[in-house]
């Protein structure tokens, strides 16, 4: 298995002290994800404390951390697993759900070879979840 560059990114809306405990809660779920995945290499942990999520321009660190992965600078945001963790569905679930083998739907996880893009939003789409692409001035206004 090659090595992986990886981010993790969280979040939570207020700076109260159970919200900071969900905070440390959802790094330390991160860190089980990597500690499972040892050719997996943290680049960084992009973290906004006390910050809305209706408003991307006040989540300064998760621009931060899309403007790196505009740049390649590292190959996997974890949220996909986390996403499907939440889902509480498992690999070969998700697999009979979009009529695809359970070997390519794992493959985000497991770092064996990419998918393309079709299959991934297919992945999401099993799991309630869309992806977006929108223009950089629309995405820069909305921030």
């Amino acid at each position: 298995k090659m090595n992986r560059k990886v981010a993790i990114y969280a979040r939570v809306s207020t700076e109260h002290e159970a919200q900071l405990s969900a905070l440390d809660n959802q790094v330390q779920y991160y860190d089980d994800i990597l500690e499972k995945h040892p050719n997996w290499i943290l680049y960084d942990r992009y973290i906004d404390e006390g910050i809305t999520g209706t408003s991307i321009k006040k989540r300064k660190n998760f621009i931060r951390m899309m403007k790196d992965a505009h740049e390649g600078k590292f190959d996997l945001i974890c949220e996909y697993i986390k996403l499907r963790n939440e889902s509480n569905i498992s690999q070969s679930e998700l697999s009979k759900r979009v009529g695809i083998a359970r070997s390519t739907t794992a493959r985000p996880e497991r770092n064996l070879h990419s998918i393309s893009l079709g299959t991934f939003i297919k992945l999401l789409e099993a799991m309630n979840y869309k992806l977006e692409i929108v223009r950089k001035e629309d995405a820069n206004e909305s921030r």
